[in-house]
């Protein structure tokens, strides 16, 4: 008898151990998930953005360097770090110039282009290059980059960019979405774009889009920030104040902030 009630109290007290353990593993559990959750929450990793000219810039984030659409020959990137991702709109040369990606180190890049580029690049760099058409996506580096058409609209400016043939891109990195528009106009697949955190948008005249039109597609697809570039054009620049006054007065607004950067050092705006 005495046997028996000794087993029944060590079988109670492994079982309350047992519903204890199990209760602090399910809460060390919900505590681990939790923790993931804010970090994933709290992507807020710092990303600089440095404009090199008209169309170029250097993106530094958590240890890597971007350039877009790199020109202007290695020494217009001095003082920046070598390259480990290098993403190319389309063939002209103000975004594709081959003197510049020979000139600088890409010993350790992936160069994202559309196939119109690849088609132009010498074997010297097949095994770098990452094909992105239209609607495509791939990451790279902890980066989703998504490859967004750009093309024109007026008649008169269709031998310009046809569709298809170049990109524009979204990099999803550091909890952002960064949209690079190429030389396009005020395309819809523009205009349907969420959540765009920073938002750079080409303006310059006969090659693009007037600033009108610029600025009544931010007002449509609201990006947090726009970054007013490639608004070089002839022979004149683009009005980027104007650009600003209307973004700044349209209906749809909410708080867009443009942000001037200097795309032209050299010259005179």
């Amino acid at each position: 008898m005495k046997t028996s009630t000794l087993t029944w109290v060590f079988s109670m007290i492994l079982l309350v151990c047992c519903k204890t353990e199990k209760k602090e593993s399910q809460e060390d559990s919900s505590a681990t998930e939790t923790a993931v959750k804010e970090v994933v929450k709290k992507d807020t990793s710092e990303i600089k953005i440095r404009p090199i000219q008209h169309a170029t810039a250097v993106l530094e984030w958590n240890g890597y360097s971007i350039y877009i659409d790199p020109t202007g020959g290695a020494e217009a990137f001095q003082g920046c770090n070598a390259p480990d991702l290098i993403l190319i709109t389309d063939i002209h040369g103000d975004h594709y110039n081959l003197e510049t990606l020979q000139a600088l180190n890409t010993s350790k890049s992936k160069i994202i282009v559309p196939q119109a580029v690849a088609d132009k690049m010498p074997q010297t760099f097949a095994a770098q290059i990452d094909v992105l058409n239209n609607g495509e996506s791939k990451e790279r580096l902890g980066i989703l980059i998504e490859a967004i058409p750009m093309y024109n609209l007026r008649e008169e400016a269709l031998k310009f960019h046809e569709k298809g043939r170049g990109n524009g891109y979204v990099l999803n990195m550091g909890g952002q979405r960064l949209y690079f528009s190429g030389d396009t106009e005020d395309i819809p697949e523009m205009r349907n774009l969420k959540d765009i955190d920073k938002a750079f948008v080409c303006m310059n005249l006969p090659y693009t889009m007037t600033v009108e039109r610029a600025a009544d597609a931010v007002l449509e697809f609201k990006p947090k920030k726009v970054y007013p570039y490639h608004y070089r054009g002839k022979p004149d620049f683009s009005d980027v104040q104007k650009f600003k006054a209307l973004v700044q007065k349209g209906e749809n607004e909410q708080d867009i902030e443009v942000v001037q950067l200097d795309w032209y050092p050299s010259q005179t705006k």
